[in-house]
C-alpha cells in the first residue's frame, strides 16, 4: 500500500505496484482469482455497518470481489481519479456513463468521430428515452459552442478520434463544456492511462476499453470507468442500479496485463512511428493519420497534452477499387484482418468511408486502420510493401534493414 508520504513515481514503476496488497495473500505477488457470490459477514455489527455506508450489498460479489478491488484501486491510482468502477466490455462502460448522467429531456454533444458503437447506442437508445443528440466538429471547439442548449447536460469525446484520429482540443472543450454546466465523458482507449491524465485536462469522466492494450493480450472483454469527486456518486450508483460487473477470471487477467503495459506501449508505439514514417511517402497511399506523427496536423495537441502514443493509426489508399483493396487484404500475412486492437499481434481493419454527422472525415480514399503489434518493425514493413504492391505492382517502398528497425 503507498502511504501519504511516499513520493510520486514514474507510471511504470506505479503500475507494477498499484492494486497490489501481498501480506493480504499470504504473501503472493498477484492478486488471485476471488470468485464469489455470497460473501460472509463476521458479525451481525459488521453486517449492519455495511448498510449504513455507501453500498448496503457489499457483501455480494455483483459489488466485487478482492480481484475486482484491486484492479479498480489500481485504474484509479494511475488515472488520478476519486474512484472506478468495471465494467464486462468497453462499450459498456461507455453506455453506462451516459445512463448515469442522462434523463428524458436532456441534450448530449458527441464529437462526430467518436467510436462507431457509442454513437450507434446515441441514435438508438439515447433518442428512444427521449435524450436530444447531436455532433460537433472535433476539430472546431467553437462547433460545440454554438450547439449548446440550456438542456446541454453531457459532452462525450474521444481523443483522436476513432478509425480517422482526430485531436480534440481537450481543455477547450472541457472548459466550453464547464461553462453550461455540462460534464464531459473522454474514452481515452487509445492512449491508456499512461498517455493521457484526463482529469488535469478538465475531464470529469474517464473510461477505457480495457479489452484493448490494459489486458493486451486478445484473451479478456472489460471496461472501466473513472470519475472525479464530483462525478463517482452518479457514476457509482448507475452501475450498481444496472447490475453490472466483471468477472474476476478477467479481471486477473487485466491486472496481469496491467503489469508490463509501459513496456508494451513502447514497442506497439515505436512500430507505429517506424510504419506511418515510411507509409507517409508511399505512392498508393493518400494520407496516414497519427496524432505523434510531426506530419500529422493534430501533432501539436498531442504534444500539448500527451505523455504518449500507441500502435493504432490509419492509412487511406489511393484506390477505393474493390478487386484491388481485396488483393491488398488478401496478401497480408502479419496482419490479420479483425476488430478490436491493443493485443500483441498487428491488425488491419477495413473501413472504407466512415460515418459523419457535423463534417467531413479527413482524407479522402479508402481508410484503412492498422495496428502495430510486436512483430519486429522490418517484417512488418516488409509484409506491407508486398500486400502494397497487389495495388499496383509497379511501384514499391523501400524496406530498411533489420539493424536499422531492430528499435521498433
Amino acid at each position: 500500500m503507498r502511504s501519504m508520504n511516499s513520493p510520486r513515481r514514474h507510471p511504470n514503476t506505479t503500475l507494477l505496484h498499484c492494486g497490489r496488497d501481498s501480506q493480504r495473500f499470504d504473501g503472493l505477488v498477484n492478486v488471485p482469482v476471488c470468485r464469489g457470490s455470497t460473501l460472509l459477514a463476521e458479525s451481525f455489527d459488521v453486517w449492519e455497518r455495511a448498510r449504513q455506508g455507501g453500498n448496503p450489498y457489499a457483501h455480494y460479489g455483483r459489488f466485487g470481489t478482492a480481484t475486482t478491488h484491486a484492479f479498480e484501486r489500481a485504474i484509479n491510482e494511475l488515472e488520478g481519479g476519486h474512484g472506478s468502477r468495471v465494467f464486462p466490455s468497453g462499450l459498456s462502460a461507455c453506455t453506462h456513463a451516459l445512463l448515469a448522467f442522462l434523463s428524458s429531456g436532456d441534450h448530449a454533444l458527441f464529437s462526430d468521430s467518436v467510436y462507431g458503437p457509442t454513437r450507434v447506442f446515441a441514435e438508438r437508445v439515447l433518442k428512444r428515452l427521449g435524450v436530444a443528440v447531436d455532433y460537433f466538429d472535433p476539430c472546431d471547439p467553437e462547433d460545440l459552442a454554438r450547439q449548446l442548449r440550456d438542456s446541454t447536460r453531457l459532452v462525450f469525446v474521444e481523443a483522436p478520434g476513432s478509425l480517422t484520429f482526430e485531436m480534440i482540443d481537450l481543455p477547450r472543450v472541457c472548459a466550453i463544456a464547464h461553462s453550461a454546466s455540462a460534464i464531459v465523458v473522454m474514452d481515452n482507449t487509445w492512449a491508456t492511462p499512461l498517455g493521457c491524465r484526463p482529469f488535469e485536462l478538465g475531464v470529469d469522466v474517464s473510461l477505457h476499453a480495457a479489452t484493448k492494450y490494459i489486458v493486451g493480450h486478445s484473451d479478456a472483454l472489460l471496461g472501466v470507468a473513472t470519475a472525479t469527486t464530483d462525478a463517482w456518486e452518479r457514476l457509482r450508483d448507475g452501475a450498481q442500479d444496472f447490475g453490472e460487473t466483471a468477472g474476476p477470471d478477467d479481471l486477473y487477467l487485466a491486472l496481469r496485463g496491467l503489469r508490463t503495459l509501459g513496456v508494451r506501449l513502447e514497442r506497439h508505439a515505436a512500430n507505429a512511428r517506424c510504419l506511418v514514417d515510411q507509409l507517409a511517402d508511399h505512392p498508393m497511399i493518400a494520407s496516414v493519420h497519427y496524432p505523434a506523427s510531426p506530419r500529422d496536423p493534430g501533432y501539436a495537441l498531442w504534444q500539448r497534452d500527451f505523455d504518449g502514443a500507441s500502435g493504432l493509426f490509419g492509412v487511406r489508399l489511393k484506390t477505393t477499387e474493390r478487386d484491388a483493396i481485396e488483393r491488398f487484404f488478401d496478401r497480408l500475412e502479419l496482419f490479420g484482418i479483425g476488430l478490436s486492437w491493443g493485443g500483441f499481434e498487428s491488425l488491419a481493419l477495413p473501413v472504407g468511408t466512415p460515418l459523419r454527422s457535423r463534417a467531413q472525415a479527413n482524407g479522402e480514399g479508402y481508410l484503412v486502420r492498422f495496428h502495430a503489434g510486436l512483430e519486429q518493425a522490418c517484417d512488418l514493413l516488409a509484409d506491407l510493401d508486398q500486400a502494397l504492391a497487389a495495388l499496383d505492382p509497379r511501384v514499391s517502398v523501400a524496406v530498411p534493414s533489420a539493424v536499422n528497425a531492430s528499435a521498433g
